[in-house]
């Protein structure tokens, strides 16, 4: 199946999927999530290009009073990324078939409607058009192979399969100097150098070393403890699957395809070759300890005290105000608060680039890749580099303040910024 991004489908079959999201498993038993979406669907509908304000959402659908203050209430943002959520998990495992895929793109508050095409050779996600591949080999997979997501509990942090991600993104069908026409300006500039390239980016998603079973005592691998354990590298946070769907999303509004790779399979020949985009820490994401990283904002794991075991991000050279050390809501308390780090860095190659998108956690994984795919966000950015046009942009490194509510990257703050020597 193919997605088209279009209102075509009528306003009947529109509202028919979403009556058919409302009393799935997925949303049924969340009464607000179910208003919030039959709200936003209905003006969306009625009154496409109409923003919405979050005071307007608060008081007509949360029930909230005429005093609320969005700058201290994040209600609304934190409902919207809940949605965000539920819509991700039915399409991914209630309807993966479905002909209409509601979205709702983050920093928005209007629900977009795409209509899937058949087509014999892709397997279809929202958002998103996979084909699957051997990583090891290189050959295609049969076409109907389905979209596998297996979560389970580690330590308070969730993991999936990574069979999820370990794909190849299909190519988009759109000639490609019209799709980048299409491509905000600030995207444009800021992915310029991994959309020019003669080769196709690969991504590369952590992938870290555990031991023990799934269902019982499965933790990361410790050598002194774990020597003769065997290993299980098929595993990865749901940040970077997130992380992985986001990226997919920007790089097809220029029709460019990426490859992904988890770390465990990656070579220097990779990074000598091709341009990269990191998804993870140095502690999952191995691959990053082999090569060049970040100079100013580094990841260390705490070997000693109350919160041994937890990483921190150390600050090599603070300005004033700016925090020496900084790590996220402890490990065994639910996460409020991550740090991550969006580091564009030159490759081995000096023609090639990288880009890291790492958090202390998985949470803080995710939003890095948020950061770099929203558009406001990269305007900040951008405004901050004095970066205006594709060509520009020099290596940085920025380290993000992440704020977490139920599980959900719902804001982020640029919290110290770097630009770099080549």
């Amino acid at each position: 199946m193919a997605l088209t991004r279009t209102y075509a489908a009528g306003r009947e079959q529109c509202f028919q999927q979403v009556d058919k999201l409302i009393n799935s498993h997925s949303l049924r038993g969340s009464e607000s999530l179910c208003k919030l979406l039959r709200y936003l669907a209905e003006h969306s509908l009625d009154h496409p290009g109409v923003a919405l304000k979050e005071y307007q959402i608060a008081t007509e659908v949360l029930g909230r009073s005429p005093g609320f203050d969005p700058q201290s209430d994040s209600t609304v943002r934190v409902q919207a990324g809940r949605l965000r959520v539920k819509l991700a998990e039915y399409y991914s495992h209630e309807g993966p078939d479905d002909p209409i895929v509601v979205e709702l793109p983050k920093g928005s508050y209007a629900l977009t409607f795409q209509v899937r095409t058949p087509t014999p050779t892709t397997s279809s996600l929202p958002g998103v058009s996979l084909r699957f591949a051997k990583e090891e080999e290189g050959r295609e997979e049969p076409s109907k192979r389905p979209w596998l997501i297996a979560v389970v509990v580690l330590a308070g942090l969730l993991v999936v399969s990574l069979a999820a991600i370990g794909v190849l993104l299909a190519a988009r069908s759109r000639p490609q100097a019209a799709a980048r026409q299409a491509a905000p300006a600030v995207y444009q500039t800021f992915w310029n150098s991994f959309i020019s390239g003669p080769q196709q980016p690969w991504v590369i998603f952590s992938n870290a070393s555990f031991v023990g079973h799934p269902q019982t005592d499965m933790h990361y691998f410790t050598p002194g403890s774990d020597p003769h354990a065997v290993i299980l590298d098929h595993y990865t946070g749901v940040g970077e699957v997130l992380a992985v769907h986001q990226l997919d999303r920007v790089f097809g509004l220029f029709n460019r395809p990426l490859q992904v790779k988890r770390g465990a399979l990656f070579s220097l020949d990779d990074a000598k070759n091709n341009d990269l985009i990191f998804i993870g820490s140095p502690a999952e994401n191995l691959t990053l300890l082999d090569i060049p990283g970040t100079q100013e904002f580094v990841f260390r794991r705490i070997d000693s005290g109350p919160r041994k075991g937890d990483m921190e991000v150390l600050n090599m050279h603070p300005g004033p105000g700016e925090p020496t050390v900084v790590m996220a809501s402890a490990s065994d308390r639910p996460i409020t608060e991550d740090y991550a780090v969006v580091g564009l860095e030159p490759g081995l190659d000096r023609e090639r680039s990288m880009l890291i998108l790492a958090g202390t956690t998985t949470m803080g994984t995710q939003a890095a890749a948020e950061f770099v795919c929203s558009e406001d966000s990269l305007s900040d950015l951008l405004h901050r580099l004095g970066v205006s046009k594709p060509g520009d942009l020099k290596p940085f490194e920025a380290l993000l303040r992440v704020k977490v509510t139920h599980g959900v990257p719902v804001k982020e703050d640029l919290v110290a910024l770097r630009i770099r020597d080549h």
